[in-house]
C-alpha cells in the first residue's frame, strides 16, 4: 500500500468555517499519478487516528466539528479532500462537475493518505470512518490491505437509489456518453450549483437539523472554490461499475458499524443491509428519522454516533 513517494507541503486549511480543534493543519500531497489532493490533519488524543474518507462533494473543513468530537473522547482525525473535489485537483475544465477516470483511480488519494500519516507520525492504530463515496473506496481500501483496526461506515455508497425501471437506463445512457466522447457532461437532473445551495430545506435530503444544514451553506458561501455541482456521465458509469464490483466480494475480517438515516434516499438501503447481513463481525444500525448525513444530523443523533464509532474503536485498540 505504500510504494509511493508524498512530498508533504502545508496547505491552507479554512479555519474561519471549519470549526476544527485547535492546532488543525492542512497539506497538499502528491499522488502516484501526479494529482495534488490536500489532506486535514485534526490533533486528538492518542487512542488512534481515524483515517476518514467522505462522500462527494464533500470537503476536509465540513467535518472540523467531527473532528472536535472525536478529539474529546480521544482520537485524531485524518480527513482527505478526494481528486476531482474539495482543495483537490479539479478533473475537467469545468470545475463545478463531479468527476473521475477511473473509480479505482481514488485507491492513489488512499496510499498518499497512508503514506502521510505515517511521515506525520499520527497515532497508532489506524481505524477508518467511510460516509457515502468514501464508504466505497474505503471499502476497496480495507481490500487492497489499509492497515485499519476497525470500520464504520455512514450511509456508504454500495449501492444507488436509481428506480428498477431507470436502472437500464442509467447504465446504457452513460455508457454511451462515454463511448461518443460525452463523459464529461452532467448526469440528466444536475446542474453545477452545489445541492446544498439550491435546495430547500424542509424537503433536503441531507439532514434534519437546520443549523448544520445553514453551516454548511456558510462555508461554501464564504469559500466557493470549495463548490461542488452534480457529477459526470463518467463518474456515474464508474461509480456504478464499482458498486457491482464490490457487491461480489466477500465481507472482509474486519469490525466493522454500518450507520444509515431511516430517511435515507441517496444510496440504497436493501444493498447495504444485504451487505451487513453477510458481515460475520458487522452491525447496521438504522438511525430512526434520520437523512443521509447522520454526523450533521440532530445532536441527539450525532451524538448517539460518536458514542457507537468510538465505542466499536475502543473495543479495537
Amino acid at each position: 500500500m505504500l510504494d509511493i513517494i508524498s512530498e508533504i507541503v502545508e496547505a491552507p486549511l479554512f479555519d474561519d468555517i471549519a470549526d476544527a480543534p485547535e492546532g488543525s493543519k492542512a497539506y497538499w500531497l502528491t499522488t502516484q499519478d501526479g494529482l495534488r489532493i490536500r489532506v486535514g490533519h485534526f490533533p486528538g488524543g492518542d487512542h488512534g487516528t481515524i483515517l476518514l474518507f467522505p462522500g462527494r462533494t464533500e470537503y476536509i473543513e465540513k467535518y472540523g466539528l467531527a473532528g472536535q468530537e472525536f478529539a474529546k473522547r480521544g482520537y485524531t482525525t485524518f480527513v482527505v479532500d478526494w481528486r476531482g473535489q474539495g482543495l483537490g485537483a479539479r478533473l475537467l475544465k469545468d470545475p463545478n462537475a463531479g468527476h473521475v477516470a477511473n473509480f479505482p483511480d481514488y485507491q492513489h488519494d488512499v496510499r498518499a493518505v497512508l503514506k502521510a500519516a505515517e511521515e506525520l507520525e499520527l497515532p497508532k492504530p489506524y481505524f477508518l470512518i467511510g460516509h457515502s463515496m468514501g464508504g466505497a473506496i474505503g471499502l476497496r481500501a480495507v481490500y487492497e490491505g489499509a492497515p485499519v483496526k476497525a470500520a464504520v461506515f455512514t450511509a456508504p455508497m454500495w449501492g444507488i437509489q436509481v428506480t428498477p425501471a431507470l436502472r437500464p437506463v442509467a447504465w446504457s445512457v452513460t455508457w454511451l456518453a462515454r463511448y461518443v466522447g460525452l463523459g464529461g457532461k452532467y448526469t440528466p437532473s444536475t446542474k453545477p450549483v452545489p445541492y446544498v445551495l439550491s435546495a430547500d430545506f424542509d424537503d433536503n435530503t441531507l439532514t434534519r437539523d437546520r443549523e448544520m444544514f445553514d453551516h454548511m451553506r456558510d462555508q461554501l458561501n464564504k469559500h466557493p472554490d470549495l463548490c461542488l455541482g452534480g457529477p459526470s456521465m463518467q463518474w456515474l458509469n464508474e461509480a456504478l461499475r464499482e458498486i457491482n464490483r464490490l457487491t461480489a466480494r466477500p465481507a472482509p475480517d474486519i469490525p466493522a458499524l454500518c450507520v444509515v438515516g431511516s430517511n435515507e434516499r441517496i444510496v440504497d438501503p436493501v444493498r447495504i443491509k444485504k451487505r451487513m447481513e453477510d458481515w460475520q463481525n458487522g452491525e447496521m444500525l438504522v438511525v430512526p428519522d434520520s437523512e443521509h448525513e447522520v454526523m450533521m444530523e440532530r445532536p441527539d443523533v450525532r451524538n448517539h454516533v460518536f458514542a457507537r464509532t468510538c465505542a466499536l474503536f475502543d473495543e479495537n485498540r
